[in-house]
């Protein structure tokens, strides 16, 4: 069995003497206590010496990467061929199935061989001839310095840290020049107050400043190309009857020098801004495209890289930058934010207040995939991201139509207004509300009398009658059929109730004409 060894001068090609002793893994390191020992069980058969430090970090680079480099296949073509019989003992599995498809090279890995090659490293210079162990020892530095440069290598193209520092600059400028801004308001105000009101833009106020320097020089200065006609008449007219304080050359020099840093760092943030614009559009296209550059600089900032922004799911890309809100809702039980950063982008701010979490949630998905197919994908176009922008317009307009649209039929129709037609109503006046006597017709009394006679008579007995007692039968025959005494006593009941009817019908009519013919004068009496 042939084992090969890469180290940091070479690669070393070793001949197993003894195979029987593989097989003992445990004990194997008691077989290399000392060199004596080690040269028993291993010999040496070949050793390929890196002749630079760049041949070394190429030969480094393609077994971390699971490659063959040019050196190791010059050597596995020149030993390993001649005894094709033997098998090959290597450290990395992978890069053994690599020989084995290239080379046609039986390798082997094994727990037994990862002790072989931790053994041959522990009597690595008794077993390697004529390199000393100086020599190793600084081999091994250069290489992992070399190494350790290549992976830290980057394109310039690809470079997500520029952008995190730009994003960062951007938001600390921004702070400094409110605060420089607010100073030389409220400094050159003492002298000229209502030039703050005239003039509100920012810059335009600091050019005007440093362009008049002290008010009574107003008359005599020339504001054409920092503020229009009719804002400059209103600046001279205004400075004749300024309320401000008189200040010193001194004041207006120190005030000058402020507008100057004002509007040196207003043209560096106009130019840091299209860098950032020109960077975010190399390295993330598709996000630029999704939420724009601001938006898309600062998750990339909060995630700390593109790649890490990339490993978050869409829920984590919606609510990145309120993290304090969401764990405070967590704490108290109450609902959780719908959205952090992305909140500040164009389609979530051009939506009404009760579609936004609707669309911040679709936004995030789409742009997660954005973020992922910008970090992970070899393109560098941004038509993935254009197609899923369209698509989220078109569902933001169905959303934002969805309220127009009429509930029956098939929904697509727009709802259509009526047109409008004046109708002149004419009302009549009802006299019926002037008198308080109560008026009711003979028919209405009349079905109120029965209605409470119903009422008092009722419909089912709550008792059953007691039968009557049985009399002899000589009575009986005495009395002829329908000459009992029960019934003659209903029929005067029903005739008594008809007479009290026709009595109270007959008062009320009388009652109504005598309403009828009594004047009006009297009426208004009763009524008093």
């Amino acid at each position: 069995m042939l084992v090969l060894f890469e180290t940091a001068a070479g690669y070393a090609i070793f001949k197993v003497l003894d195979e029987s002793k593989l097989q003992q893994v445990d004990s194997l390191y008691k077989e290399f206590d000392t060199p004596e020992k080690a040269n028993k069980v291993l010999k040496l058969k070949h050793f390929e010496k890196f002749q630079d430090t760049t041949e070394a970090l190429a030969a480094a680079t393609a077994l971390v990467e699971g490659k063959i480099g040019k050196s190791l296949k010059k050597v596995l073509k020149k030993i390993v061929a001649k005894e094709a019989h033997e098998q090959l003992a290597i450290s990395d599995a992978k890069l053994g199935g690599v020989i084995k498809e290239k080379l046609d090279i039986s390798c082997v890995h094994s727990p037994a061989v990862a002790e072989l090659m931790r053994c041959i490293r522990s009597q690595m210079e008794g077993l390697i001839t004529g390199l000393p162990g100086r020599d190793m020892s600084a081999m091994s530095l250069g290489l992992a310095h070399s190494l350790s440069r290549y992976k830290l290598k980057f394109s310039p193209d690809k470079v997500d840290t520029m952008i995190v520092q730009a994003i960062s600059l951007l938001d600390d400028l921004d702070k400094e020049l409110n605060n420089y801004i607010m100073r030389c308001r409220e400094w050159y105000g003492w002298h000229f107050p209502e030039l703050g009101k005239i003039v509100t833009d920012n810059l335009a106020y600091c050019k005007t400043v440093r362009n008049i320097g002290d008010r009574t020089n107003v008359a005599g200065s020339d504001l054409s190309e920092t503020l229009p006609e009719e804002i400059e008449a209103e600046v001279k007219l205004a400075a004749e009857i300024s309320m401000g304080t008189e200040v010193s050359e001194q004041d207006i020099a120190n005030i000058g020098h402020l507008c100057d840093q004002v509007i040196e760092i207003t043209d560096y943030r106009a130019q840091l801004y299209d860098y950032l614009k020109n960077r975010m559009m190399a390295i993330a296209p598709n996000l630029t495209v999704m939420v724009g550059e601001l938006v898309g600089a600062r998750l990339i900032s909060h995630a700390g890289s593109l790649l890490n922004l990339a490993k978050h799911p869409a829920s984590t890309v919606q609510i990145l930058g309120a993290e304090k809100a969401l764990f405070r809702a967590l704490k108290t039980r109450k609902d959780t934010p719908k959205y952090g950063l992305i909140y500040h982008a164009s389609l979530v701010g051009q939506t009404t207040a009760k579609n936004k979490g609707k669309v911040a949630r679709m936004l995030a998905a789409k742009t997660a995939l954005a973020i992922r197919y910008d970090a992970l994908g070899e393109d560098t176009n941004a038509e993935m991201g254009v197609e899923n922008r369209a698509k989220l317009e078109g569902r933001l307009r169905q959303l934002e139509e969805k309220g127009i649209r009429r509930i029956s039929g098939t929904g697509k129709a727009m709802a259509k207004a009526d047109k409008y037609t004046h109708k002149s109503e004419v009302k009549i006046y009802d006299p019926s509300g002037d008198s308080t006597i109560p008026s009711t017709s003979k028919k209405r009394k009349f079905e109120e009398v029965e209605e409470a006679e119903a009422a008092e008579e009722p419909t089912t007995p709550a008792f059953k009658p007691k039968k009557p007692k049985k009399e002899p039968v000589a009575e009986e025959a005495e009395e002829t059929p329908g000459t009992s005494e029960e019934p003659p006593k209903k029929k005067k009941k029903k005739k008594k109730d008809k007479k009290a009817e026709e009595e109270v019908v007959a008062e009320v009519e009388e009652a109504k004409e005598e309403e009828m013919e009594m004047p009006v004068t009297e009426l208004l009496n009763l009524i008093d």
